[in-house]
């Protein structure tokens, strides 16, 4: 949507908790997609890697975890007002659960999308 507000989070997680991560965030997505103004939330697993995209070969599948494993976030919503007030609920409620799972702090990222 044009015009909207977007937030991306970069998750670094303990490779010991990768179940638990999924589950909790599974169930978090489902209340943040309630959060007023929310036009979208997304999750991704990073598991592979574009070696090979300039030669047109599909991504290769990463065989081993080194540290971590990178999940990101993609929260849309329709204005910064309505992102500010789910942002405060988001870290109310579920910051503590998640960052017992991280090997450090998320990453936020914020602004207005250009298209």
């Amino acid at each position: 949507m044009k015009n909207s507000f977007s937030e991306v989070k970069l998750f670094q997680v303990n490779p010991d908790k990768l179940i638990e991560f999924e589950t909790l965030i599974t169930t978090i997505a489902d209340e943040q997609k309630q959060q007023m103004g929310c036009i979208d939330i997304k999750y991704v697993k990073r598991f592979f890697t574009i070696d090979g995209v300039q030669s047109g070969e599909p991504p290769r599948e990463l065989t081993k975890i080194v540290k971590c494993v990178k999940y990101f976030s993609y929260w849309e919503f329709d204005n910064k007002e309505n992102y500010g007030k789910a942002t405060e609920w988001f870290f109310k409620n579920h910051l503590k659960d998640i960052q017992k799972l991280l090997i450090m702090p998320f990453d936020i990222n914020c602004g207005n999308s250009i298209y």
